[in-house]
């Protein structure tokens, strides 16, 4: 199985961007976390800052990747154009929150990306992540 972890933007600040908030690990060292865990899958991984990168790399992983864990951070909440994305192509998608957004600020309480994606998780951490893969892997047997 292959799948594709897709971050958006400032999650590349992960581990001192609002520590109380996204706690103090760095995502490439949990990435290493997630191999070892999960030893049987590949697992890829893209980080931008940029929403035409983010549906470029949905639109490519459609045809490479088993499946893709998105945690489009402040997109979720304002792209149109990441939602139709997800909706378009057939690989299946798994929200991923590492906050949880109904306990943040009003505007986050919405996403476009829930309604179109396979599940959606929120609020538990870095795990979400391995969550979601555990998820995945169970449903494609």
């Amino acid at each position: 199985m292959k799948i594709l972890i897709i971050n958006g933007p400032n999650l590349n600040l992960l581990g001192t961007r609002e520590p109380q908030i996204y706690g103090t690990s760095n995502f490439e060292n949990y990435l290493g976390e997630l191999r070892q865990e999960f030893k049987e899958i590949n697992i890829d991984y893209l980080q931008s800052n940029h929403e035409g990168d983010l549906i470029d790399a949905l639109q490519i992983a459609a045809d490479k990747v088993d499946a893709v864990i998105l945690n489009a951070a402040a997109y979720s909440h304002t792209s149109i154009a990441l939602a139709d994305t997800v909706k378009a192509i057939q690989t299946p998608v798994v929200e991923v929150h590492i906050s949880n957004i109904f306990a943040r600020e009003s505007f986050r309480h919405h996403s476009y990306l829930s309604a179109v994606c396979k599940a959606s998780l929120s609020g538990f951490g870095l795990r979400g992540y391995a969550m979601a893969i555990y998820y995945l892997k169970h449903e494609n047997n």
